[in-house]
């Protein structure tokens, strides 16, 4: 289903550092002008996910979970190695990505739904079940601008699960609502794991990779550090942050 072989993934963190005649002028050659090495945030990372499968990422920050997402969504190129997916995905990354936030809940609903692909009709015909299960009836003419990091989890989680995608892809999004929406997600989760998704799954919440993961990386500095069953390489991990 997702097949990453030796994903690199550098940035040139000097690239508009010094940008107009003045600062070059006065600029220290030393510091400012010197041709510096790009900033390597994945190095030779390989993966294989099934179909059907709950993988999960681990790692401390900085060590390359969400650049590492945004390439198997498409939404990054790598500098070099390849990925290969088979399938529609659905990726939720950061919160409200695709989201107008002076927009309402209701205009953002058909926004979110035509940038995953949804017809008008298709969107007419599950809006009341996208604002049954976010809960947030009440607030739909409300532009997302006056709404909580939580609301837009709920509602970004709601359209995105709407149908059954082939892959879907979770950036910490159970962790920002609260427990009663953290429950729902997980059953619903749950469902579309038994529906036939894929799901690949990044958390600081190791209790929630025990319960639902088959498989963790743990990346580590832009490295693989351990791939495999997730009770073992979360023990691992839990090691090292005692």
């Amino acid at each position: 289903m997702i097949t990453a072989e030796n994903i690199v993934m550098e940035f040139d963190l000097n690239r508009g550092k010094v940008r107009s005649l003045k600062e070059r002028l006065f600029a220290k050659v030393d510091n400012e002008l010197k041709v510096k090495k790009p900033f390597r945030a994945l190095n030779g990372v390989s993966l294989h996910v099934n179909k059907g499968e709950i993988f999960g990422i681990i790692g401390n920050n900085g060590a390359g979970k969400s650049t590492l997402l945004k390439i198997l969504s498409g939404i990054m190129k790598p500098t070099s190695g390849y990925v290969k997916v088979k399938g529609t995905i659905a990726p939720m990354i950061e919160l409200g990505t695709g989201f107008d936030f002076e927009l309402s809940a209701l205009e953002n609903v058909y926004l979110g739904g035509a940038v995953l692909g949804y017809s008008k009709k298709f969107i007419d015909s599950k809006v009341k079940e996208i604002f049954d299960f976010s809960e947030l009836w009440d607030f739909k003419d409300v532009p997302i601008k006056y709404f909580s990091s939580g609301m837009v989890a709920r509602l970004a989680f709601s359209v995105s699960t709407i149908v059954v995608p082939d892959v879907l892809i979770i950036d910490e999004i159970l962790s920002v609502g609260d427990m009663a929406f953290q429950k729902k997600s997980y059953e619903r989760m749950q469902e579309l794991m038994f529906g036939g998704s894929t799901v690949i799954y990044v958390s600081h919440d190791i209790h929630s990779l025990y319960k639902m993961c088959n498989n963790v990386l743990w990346l580590e500095k832009g490295e693989v550090r351990a791939i495999g069953p997730a009770k073992q390489v979360c023990d691992e991990y839990m090691q090292t942050i005692k």
